[in-house]
């Protein structure tokens, strides 16, 4: 499932590959995933344009160019692929530059979203780039339990249930606890997880494949074999370690 550390992945591989070309078409034909776009209405906006930048804020990527930013939010199962056509089964979005080079935004469960000049004003600050001021602002101030208020994307950007789960689990703090029960140290701690849970996620390949989403996956604490407790925080299903998380 596409957070945080995918969509940074998607950037790098974008900034890689696409940085300075020119769109030369787009097959934005599937009317689902470019709504509220009207078929050829994203395409007749690109076209001609130069890729002058890549960013990316919490989960959403940007692709700017010298006319209009392209807005790619990978969903659950969404993936940008270049140049790769025979393995490319979920063609959503493809686009096409002068230089003969093909981007695909490949989505089987058809829940990405590309958008033109996306509103950036919605979401809270990116969760990578968050101040400690302001992090203490956003979450401890919050009478939200704190595992809700990580989830909150108008309040932190970028982070998702696993990435929400994992850095908890190295901050030793229960998910259930309120943010203005934490205190300044408490606080500190957790920003530090949250962004050592990013680049941890990002150098094992993803969010799933990091040593705590195994063990959230069967359920047991990958630091010392115990068993995770389990429950509903904030409508998700949530697990945390009861012997570290306090």
């Amino acid at each position: 499932m596409p957070e945080l550390p995918e969509a940074e992945r998607a950037r790098e591989i974008l900034e890689r590959h696409a940085l300075g070309l020119v769109v030369a078409d787009a097959d934005d034909s599937d009317s689902y995933v470019c709504r509220p776009w009207p078929p050829g209405a994203i395409r007749e906006a690109l076209v001609g344009h130069k890729v002058t930048g890549v960013d990316r804020v919490g989960k959403q990527v940007l692709l700017e160019t010298d006319g209009p930013v392209l807005g790619l939010h990978l969903g659950m199962s969404g993936s940008l692929w270049f140049d790769a056509d025979p393995v490319v089964r979920f063609k959503r979005f493809v686009l096409t530059f002068t230089d003969g080079t093909t981007m695909f935004l490949n989505d089987p469960r058809r829940l990405g979203r590309v958008t033109l000049d996306p509103a950036r004003g919605r979401l809270g600050p990116d969760a990578m780039r968050v101040s400690l001021e302001r992090f203490r602002d956003l979450v401890g101030r919050s009478r939200a339990p704190v595992k809700a208020r990580l989830l909150n994307q108008q309040a932190l950007a970028g982070v998702g249930n696993l990435l929400a789960d994992e850095a908890l689990w190295r901050a030793g703090i229960d998910p259930r606890r309120r943010g203005v029960d934490l205190d300044p140290d408490e606080l500190a701690r957790l920003r530090r997880a949250v962004r050592s849970a990013i680049r941890g996620a990002i150098k094992a390949g993803g969010t799933g494949r990091t040593a705590f989403a195994h063990g959230r996956a069967r359920g047991i604490c990958p630091r010392h074999g115990s068993e995770l407790s389990t429950a509903k925080v904030g409508g998700r299903t949530t697990r945390w370690c009861p012997q570290d998380q306090h």
